[in-house]
């Protein structure tokens, strides 16, 4: 029986942390409890030694050490401030002027303004919560069918979760190793095309069942020729040059993504304080939500660290790597099976969950393979995106649920975010069939280093940990050396 236990502790390990998420533990608490548990277990039966224990203090140092994730507390406190100023109310007002006259012209306002939301807050909540309560009774009053109606406000502010900048995408980068500004510059492609593809949804609509999304009548469009364009100029500049300064400076190469971050907080201040809606209360509130969320993801990232050290220490990375690179179809195979295993997960999980606990051990496997991890990370956060659309449990429909008056049936809710759920499905294939959609850095010098580090043949784990590899494998030190430079310049 024991030899059985020592011999599958990888798989034991991994299905008592899916039980605990089952039976709804907190997931920091069960990820961290899990490790030290099987940990303890793996001492008594000597799979492990204590020392092994000793590296957790400087782990978690080195988590509360990570500058990358500073960028967190700047961009969701930047969010926050934005959207409790009204910047939300007032671009949905002046877009839904401009779009007015067409069919549908409410929902391309939305789906406009989720996608300049998810620029300049990159808070999922945040963004759903605001037109929500804004956007869906006006929706309503001028006749939008309910499910169309929610669907398009909970779809839209779920663009968060991949336009930069994404909360998703700095923790996605810090998982896989590599530069959150590469990490947003891939990802800003695909979020442009998804946005495109719910404004064609949209269109389609209009024209199968113009009944659905009506336009608005001439004595709902109160602003026209000057002052609506004064208003265009008044209400989108502002947003739009806070969206160069955080975004452009990190693409350019001028600003970190975390000097990014604290350029647009100290923006967002000013445009509230510009607007004349700064308030005690409204920073009192901001900061405590900033804390709130910056600590929740520092537990769950403390909680998978205990849980990542011990399962390695099991041989869990070398079990799953066996599970996936076994997989027939090679790359393509691979990468069906983790999307199908991610999109299930997602009903269950929220995006911070599958962050920290699936990709660090589909990276090792990815990495093997000869996928890029840029790329991979960009198409599990747009697979990862459904986990806030998915009936029952995806979170933007309970934020919508809690703002939508009662006349919208939680039915109506879920039904409406079907649809969408199906165009991010269809964006996974689109970003699988067409890689090149996912461009970041100079692809000239990305293709030598790959090309350098394929010839090469040096064991680019094995440098980093200092470890000494066989002759017959690696190239002269000066080669290898040079290889890890480029490869870390490259990242930066």
């Amino acid at each position: 029986m024991m030899e059985w236990v020592i011999a599958n502790m990888a798989p034991l390990m991994f299905g008592a942390l899916v039980l605990f998420l089952l039976f709804g533990y907190p997931v920091a608490f069960a990820l961290a409890a899990n490790g030290i548990v099987f940990g303890l277990l793996g001492i008594e039966l000597g799979l492990l030694t204590p020392a092994l224990f000793q590296a957790l203090p400087e782990r978690i140092f080195g988590i509360m050490a990570n500058d990358t994730l500073l960028a967190i507390p700047f961009f969701t406190f930047m969010g926050l401030i934005l959207e409790r100023s009204g910047m939300a109310e007032d671009l949905l007002d002046t877009i839904g002027q401009l779009f007015g006259p067409m069919r549908g012209g409410l929902a391309y306002a939305v789906i406009f303004v989720g996608a300049l939301l998810a620029a300049t807050t990159g808070v999922v909540a945040a963004s759903v919560i605001s037109m929500g309560l804004i956007s869906l009774p006006i929706m309503l009053r001028y006749g939008y069918d309910k499910r169309l109606a929610s669907g398009v406000i909970a779809a839209s502010g779920t663009l968060a979760q991949i336009i930069p900048p994404s909360l998703v995408l700095i923790i996605m980068a810090d998982q896989l190793g590599r530069s959150v500004g590469d990490m947003y510059e891939g990802a800003m492609v695909p979020g442009l095309v998804l946005t495109s593809l719910y404004v064609g949804y949209v269109a389609i609509l209009s024209i199968l069942k113009p009944n659905t999304c009506p336009a608005l009548p001439p004595e709902a469009r109160t602003l026209r020729g000057f002052k609506l364009m004064l208003r265009v100029l008044t209400t989108l500049v502002p947003p739009l040059v806070l969206i160069f300064l955080v975004l452009g400076t990190i693409f350019l190469g001028i600003a970190t993504p975390t000097e990014g971050g604290a350029m647009g907080a100290a923006g967002a201040l000013i445009l509230a304080i510009a607007r004349k809606r700064l308030s005690f209360k409204l920073l009192k509130q901001a900061m405590e939500t900033t804390g709130k969320l910056s600590s929740f993801v520092v537990f769950i990232l403390v909680g998978s660290t205990v849980f990542g050290l011990v399962f390695r220490g099991v041989n869990g990375d070398l079990w799953v790597e066996h599970l996936l690179l076994g997989l027939p179809g090679g790359q393509v195979g691979f990468l069906i099976v983790v999307n199908i295993l991610v999109f299930v997960l997602a009903f269950f999980l929220d995006f911070f969950e599958l962050s920290f606990i699936i990709v660090p051990l589909l990276a090792p496997v990815a990495d093997k393979l000869g996928i890029d991890l840029v790329w991979f990370g960009v198409l599990l956060a747009v697979n990862m995106q459904t986990s806030f659309m998915h009936p029952p449990f995806g979170f933007a429909l309970f934020y919508l649920r809690s703002v939508a008056p009662s006349s919208i049936k939680t039915t109506d809710i879920y039904w409406g975010a079907i649809p969408f759920v199906c165009i991010q499905i269809i964006m996974v294939a689109i970003i699988i069939v067409f890689p090149n959609i996912v461009s970041y850095g100079d692809p000239a010098e990305r293709a030598r280093i790959e090309q350098q580090g394929e010839s090469g043949g040096a064991d680019l784990e094995s440098l980093m940990r200092g470890e000494a590899g066989s002759s017959s494998d690696n190239k002269d030190s000066d080669n290898s050396a040079d290889l890890l430079k480029n490869l870390q310049s490259n990242d930066k």
